[in-house]
């Protein structure tokens, strides 16, 4: 019988917060949507692994059976992943680099020539970000690097150099009604329909419908889309309206999309993640310095990595 990993780890973070709340707050996924996974859990082992009750999760025999391997086999399968990701990188010279939506905008043929003149023989291979997967390929060992347009708290939880910060705007049909006014106040759009990623995007999803500043309000699900070009779609179609970078809303255009400044929404910050664990390689470090070097932001450049992370400088 196979295990979905993601199932795995989440009945690990479940177990070590003892209630779904924190657990779903922890893995950036909604109680509903983690409610789900648990029992999917338990459906393919099956056995009931906790019991529920006011005071919170509290494993059953067979929970702390599974628990007292749980570590150990995510640790092995993570160990494992990197280890034939990094094979595979090694024997043909690529950096691998993940784009979140439309930030594969910001790099071109400027920032690529300048790593293979740093970095002689390797190429950059690039690859879109899985809206499926939260961690974009970096927990798995899939990418080495990720370009992300984030929340600040991100930086906390990866390795990061920061490129810069930029402001995020509202996207929206041609035909809508706000489509010709000047600056929009997201207070006055939390009723509108948004175009949504998917919940197992987690914590992207909460921070591309702005969240943090509904005020606990929850927002209208207009459509719900599987990657960048069905969300620009679903936009262009009037089904909702999205949040989007403002340096992304000037470098991808589309017909029938309009972008407009927004007050009330908080900055993001771009720039090039990694795991905290996983040291700075030299490729990764000339990539770094070729963003730094070709790649605009909407606000200024940070004057350097944002850990102690070595070799990234």
């Amino acid at each position: 019988m196979d295990i979905d990993t993601r199932l795995l780890r989440s009945f690990a973070v479940v177990c070590d917060e003892g209630q779904l709340t924190a657990a779903a707050a922890r893995l950036r996924v909604s109680q509903p949507a983690l409610t789900k996974q648990i029992r999917q859990l338990e459906e393919r082992v099956g056995a009931e692994l906790f019991r529920r009750s006011r005071a919170g999760m509290t494993p059953t025999a067979a929970g702390n059976a599974l628990a007292a391997h749980a570590a150990e086999l995510l640790g092995s399968w993570d160990d494992a992943l990197r280890a034939v990701r990094d094979a595979a990188a090694q024997g043909g010279a690529k950096l691998r680099v993940g784009f979140e939506g439309g930030t594969i905008n910001l790099v071109g043929r400027q920032t690529v020539t300048d790593f293979t003149t740093r970095m002689p023989g390797w190429q950059v291979e690039i690859r879109q970000n899985s809206w499926f997967d939260p961690a974009a390929g970096l927990t798995a060992g899939e990418v080495d690097l990720a370009l992300w347009h984030a929340p600040p708290w991100m930086a906390e939880r990866y390795a990061t150099s920061l490129l810069g910060t930029d402001r995020r705007c509202i996207a929206l049909a041609a035909g809508h009604r706000l489509a010709g006014e000047g600056v929009l106040d997201f207070a006055e759009l939390l009723e509108e329909p948004f175009v949504a990623m998917p919940a197992e995007a987690g914590h992207w999803r909460e921070y591309w419908l702005g969240a943090q500043e509904r005020g606990g309000r929850p927002a209208r699900i207009g459509a719900v889309a599987h990657n960048a070009d069905e969300w620009l779609a679903a936009v262009a179609c009037g089904q909702g309206i999205g949040i989007a970078p403002e340096t992304i809303s000037r470098l991808s255009t589309r017909p029938g999309v309009v972008y407009r400044p927004v007050r009330g929404l908080g900055p993001g910050q771009v720039g090039l993640y990694w795991p905290r664990e996983r040291p700075c390689t030299p490729a990764m470090t000339a990539f770094i310095r070729s963003c730094r070097a070709t790649v605009e932001i909407g606000g200024p450049a940070a004057a350097g990595p944002q850990t102690a992370s070595k070799g990234s400088g």
